[in-house]
């Protein structure tokens, strides 16, 4: 019976990897640490699952998991003497390309792509991570406003500074 429950979760859990790792990503800014940071995300949530609250989120439950062990981490490095001196490189968006690929487009979409990322890269964090939330991870306001910890009018806020921002950032790179 554990076995099966244990399965289910694994199922559960592989629905949300892609969308918490981009989160991670968002959070860590390189692939050692959002791999870690899912890592630990699953298995907290793993141990977390034998005492399931009835009713529960469970996709907002993966991402406020995650965020607490992303803020965990950070508050662990801060009092840490040691920093990292050569961050892994992000990955490569062209070599994921496939060799029948229209070549204009390929390089379209990894210009596009890299216009997007430095954009989100470039708001505040407060803001970022909003965005992530909502347009990447499709979360609600609610789930976010749960997952962080504030009012839902905040959210909303911040999600709409932080369009904004992204429509003067891109429109200056040319993708009005």
């Amino acid at each position: 019976m554990a076995d099966q429950a244990a399965e289910s979760f694994g199922e559960v859990a592989l629905t949300y990897l892609d969308g918490l790792y981009s989160y991670a990503m968002s959070l860590s800014h390189n692939t050692a640490g959002a791999q870690d940071l899912v890592q630990q995300t699953c298995l907290r949530a793993m141990q977390a699952s034998r005492h399931p609250v009835p009713g529960t989120n469970i996709k907002a439950w993966f991402y406020k998991i995650l965020r607490n062990v992303y803020l965990n981490e950070r508050r662990h490095e801060n009092s840490s003497p040691f920093v990292e001196l050569d961050p892994e490189p992000e990955e490569n968006a062209i070599a994921r390309a496939k060799s029948t690929d229209d070549p204009h487009l390929s390089y379209v979409a990894k210009i596009e792509c890299r216009d997007v990322r430095a954009a989100v890269e470039g708001l505040a964090p407060k803001y970022r991570e909003v965005i992530m939330l909502r347009e990447f991870a499709e979360l609600s306001y609610q789930e976010i406003a749960d997952i962080l910890g504030v009012p839902i009018g905040t959210v909303m806020s911040r999600l709409g500074r932080a369009r904004g921002e992204l429509r003067i950032s891109l429109g200056q790179a040319g993708h009005a």
